[in-house]
């Protein structure tokens, strides 16, 4: 099998979403992803015994030399596509696959060559590219397989189908492809001259060279423009010819597969953030040295499944440490039926199924469960709590989490379930049953030992996992952050929060009708009543053709429509369609949040959000199901939406208490600016002071434009933002954000030291750090493609200020929560929303819970500046906003 290597990762490329594939250091990775998922496919269907992948050296090739046009019209390589080469041939070295590449040649030479050397050793041969010239290497041994849609689809040419397609011999398609000539290679074509009449020629002729004898026999208009061009005709036929004879460093007895090293390309996956579903298809599709070794988990003779009574099992084991793994948790298996392994220190297993338990086993159970003394390893602990808590059990006594464990050695990774944790980080193999067993009521002996294979990798890993967090100096982090956490965040998740319904659905109704009459204002000014706002298709007519406006950035299916493009155009360009365009995208996505919250309200009247601790790679809680975070806090519409969550029954009112500027707090601390500390400590509005340093002007003669100004700034200095950025966020030409920036630096350089230093720290580091130990690790600061480092650098930027505020709202909610819990209230945390807790409150309770959540909120951490804590309340969200 020979793969031409740039065709099919390009084609990868724009068949996979850039923006969904990247690491959280910004290095893209949607080539490397498709490329290797099409590989697996390949191997798996077609199993080759020799492989080999052929690159392009760069764009100078022999041909380049005889023809300086050959590909020149073909625009810049994508900047998320560089650096995604050189990342592939590493993976494929390290599955014992060959890759080759020569000087000045293409990959499709190499291909050729290979494929002629192959026939005569007694090889069939399969040729995987994009390239239609390759079709002249077709034989009875030789097939490509051609992509006819992204690189799932491919189709098979031998020589049958080459005639079928075009009714032409794969020896003689490089004859009719200098006819036609080639938009993709830049070979000019013969006006007039299509693929029917150049098929006609070729089919009468049987050749380029006797059709070029016979030249003068070709009548009309058609034969004069033929004959005009007889030198670019065979300059054409020169440039679509393969060599077939280069000096390969490698021959085809070269390639064999060799055997790849499990733990080499799982540490590989890792390092791309790849799933472990990925990793397990290229895994089952290459040589693997032995039996995946090294990965088999420990062996199962030293693991003894008792078969005493759960009850009796528990009573002698009160005083240890157990892991407990159930059906469902952690691992991708579904199903109501639930069933739980337990394993001791000494590795005695017991396993029990919750829907076939005595009652006395089921005491046993929910008492050790319930009991905050002894303590438990899980991997997935949240899910374990909501699971047990269906069941009528309360899960307390959460020692390890051996997921957030994980997530904290190494976040931003795409999964952490616990195949890919052990797997990452002990190299041993999971051997999970298969799903439908996982679903029986009635345990198999398979299905017993698979449960029990995981209470064991939990046992395992939390001793693996706590030495590795204690090398970083994080455990703590682990220990007294995240773990009490966790118990928090699944009481939140059970409570809920009150929804009115009605006010939503009213509210939905109104998003409708805006949605409906923005559509038709567009479409009367476009002078379509059919015309689709949601199809970038029909928008490019409309917007380019119809109306005639500047392009936008080119995309391979034209120019773009996307948000951000749309939004600069307008401010550049302004034009009723483009107002009328924007709000109905803004209405319409409204109109979509109403929809999911209405959707997720419970039987109770309730919406239960999920917090998730373990996917933003800076510290931050995510919600899902629904999202309450996407929320707009500051527009009219998101305030609307805020209103219809409501206090509930039983309780009097909702309160509300968010840090103030948290951000720029953490970032006058850590900068240690004068200025900053001192806007802080004299108790000034910040943006106001820092307006009047920058723009010199008295504090009181800071206009809001000013402010505006100032304050776009401040925060975009967080998140790594150009004097080119603020421009574009401003509206201002670039020389004026610049001289913004060049007096806000001057002013306060302490931040501008701050910002230089942390990008450097890092660099040679490879990680940033929050104040409280929380790493993120970006390697690819060192790398050599631009767009990668720029997005690491920015990154590099925004961790420690981001990360430090997420660490402080953490350990607010853990403060609250105990305080809460001391003063005996009834009132309750029911969301955490970036920097803003809502808190349901019991009659008569108020003031009383307001001083604890400020105080406790307030002190969470010592800094340089004091925190500000506003607090408001009201019957609703919105209301209860300050």
């Amino acid at each position: 099998m020979l793969i031409d290597g740039h065709s099919m990762a390009f084609r990868a490329f724009f068949a996979l979403p850039a923006e969904n594939f990247s690491t959280t250091g910004g290095q893209n990775t949607n080539a490397v992803y498709g490329f290797l998922s099409m590989l697996a496919t390949l191997l798996k269907e077609h199993q080759p015994s020799h492989v080999a992948v052929a690159f392009d050296v760069g764009r100078k090739t022999f041909r380049t030399d005889l023809f300086p046009a050959y590909k020149a019209q073909r625009e810049a390589t994508p900047p998320e596509f560089k650096g995604q080469v050189e990342i592939l041939k590493g993976v494929l070295k390290t599955l014992g696959i060959s890759t080759i590449e020569m000087e000045d040649f293409e990959a499709d030479d190499v291909i050729a060559t290979l494929a002629v050397q192959a026939k005569p050793l007694g090889f069939d041969t399969l040729i995987v590219t994009g390239d239609r010239d390759s079709f002249q290497l077709v034989n009875d041994t030789t097939t490509v397989l051609y992509p006819m849609r992204g690189v799932s689809v491919l189709h098979r040419f031998t020589p049958e189908a080459v005639e079928e397609k075009y009714g032409l011999t794969p020896q003689q398609y490089p004859d009719f492809a200098a006819l036609r000539g080639d938009p993709s290679d830049n070979l000019p074509n013969i006006p007039g001259v299509g693929e029917k009449t150049a098929t006609k020629w070729i089919t009468e002729y049987g050749s380029l060279d006797n059709l070029l004898e016979n030249a003068e026999k070709i009548k009309g208009k058609v034969g004069d423009n033929f004959r005009e061009r007889l030198d670019q005709v065979k300059m054409n036929r020169t440039l679509t010819e393969m060599i077939k004879d280069m000096d390969l460093p490698l021959g085809p007895t070269d390639m064999e597969m060799q055997p790849a090293s499990v733990a080499e390309v799982a540490a590989e996956f890792d390092t791309l953030e790849f799933g472990s579903n990925l990793r397990e298809r290229v895994l089952a599709a290459v040589k693997t040295e032995g039996e995946l070794p090294a990965v088999e988990i420990t062996p199962q003779d030293e693991v003894i499944v008792d078969t005493q009574h759960l009850d009796e099992w528990l009573e002698t084991r009160k005083d240890q440490v157990l892991a407990l793994a159930i059906t469902g948790v952690g691992t991708p298996a579904t199903g109501d039926a639930h069933s739980v392994a337990i394993v001791d220190t000494h590795r005695h297993a017991v396993v029990a199924d919750l829907a076939d338990i005595t009652p006395e086993a089921e005491r046993a159970l929910a008492q050790w469960l319930a009991d905050d003394r002894a303590p438990k390893l899980l991997h997935g602990a949240k899910a374990a709590f909501h699971m047990l808590a269906g069941r009528g059990f309360e899960l307390k006594g959460i020692e390890h989490d051996t997921a957030i464990a994980a997530y904290l050695l190494r976040p931003g990774q795409r999964t952490y379930e616990l195949a890919d944790v052990y797997q990452r980080h002990l190299q041993r193999q999971l051997k999970s049953a298969d799903n439908d067993s996982r679903q029986l009521t009635l345990l198999d002996a398979g299905d017993t030992q698979a449960l029990v294979d995981e209470a064991v990798a939990i046992f395992e890993l939390s001793e693996e996992l706590t030495r590795q967090l204690q090398e970083i100096n994080a455990f703590e982090l682990y220990r007294d952050l995240e773990i009490p956490l966790l118990s928090i965040l699944a009481r939140m998740e059970s409570i809920g929060i009150a929804v009115n319904v009605q006010t939503l659905e009213d509210q939905l109704e109104t998003f409708i009708d805006q949605v409906r009459n923005e559509e038709e204002a567009a479409r009367e000014l476009a002078g379509d009543p059919s015309l689709n706002l949601s199809s970038p298709k029909q928008l490019q007519v409309v917007l380019f053709e119809t109306f005639g406006m500047p392009k936008t950035k080119k995309t391979k299916t034209g120019y773009s429509t996307a948000a951000a493009e749309i939004e600069a155009l307008a401010v550049k360009s302004p034009h009723p369609f483009l107002d009328h365009l924007l709000a109905h995208r803004q209405y319409q996505k409204m109109k979509t949040t109403l929809e999911g919250l209405i959707r997720e309200v419970g039987s109770d009247g309730r919406i239960h959000t999920t917090f998730n601790q373990t996917v933003a790679s800076t510290g931050r809680l995510s919600s899902t199901d629904p999202n309450l975070q996407n929320i707009p806090v500051r527009t009219e519409a998101g305030r609307k939406i805020r209103s219809g969550f409501v206090v509930g029954e039983g309780f009097e009112t909702l309160l509300t208490a968010d840090y103030s500027q948290i951000e720029m707090r953490v970032m006058a601390h850590l900068s240690q600016d004068p200025g900053l500390i001192d806007a802080y400590q004299q108790g000034e509005d910040l943006h106001n002071y820092v307006g009047s340093k920058v723009f010199d002007v008295p504090i009181d003669g800071v206009t809001p434009e000013l402010r505006r100004r100032v304050k776009a700034m401040s925060y975009g200095l967080v998140y790594g933002l150009s004097a080119f950025g603020l421009s574009q966020q401003l509206g201002i030409p670039a020389g004026e954000a610049k001289a913004i920036m060049e007096n806000y630096f001057e002013r306060f350089g302490g931040v501008k030291r701050y910002l230089a230093e942390v990008v450097e720290q890092s660099r040679k580091t490879g990680y940033t750090e929050t104040l409280f130990g929380r790493r993120r690790y970006l390697p690819e600061l060192t790398s050599d493609n631009r767009v990668a480092r720029e997005n690491a650098e920015r990154a590099a930027l925004n961790a420690p200020i981001q990360g430090t505020a997420a660490d402080i709202i953490k350990v607010a909610m853990i403060r609250v929560d105990r305080e809460l819990e001391a003063a005996n209230v009834t009132s309750r945390v029911l969301l955490q929303v970036h920097d803003e807790l809502v808190v349901e409150i019991a009659p008569g309770e108020l003031e009383q819970v307001r001083e604890i959540v400020e105080r406790e909120m307030d002190s969470a951490i010592s800094l340089l500046v004091p925190l500000e804590v506003s607090a408001g309340s009201g019957g609703d969200w919105d209301t209860a906003a300050h």
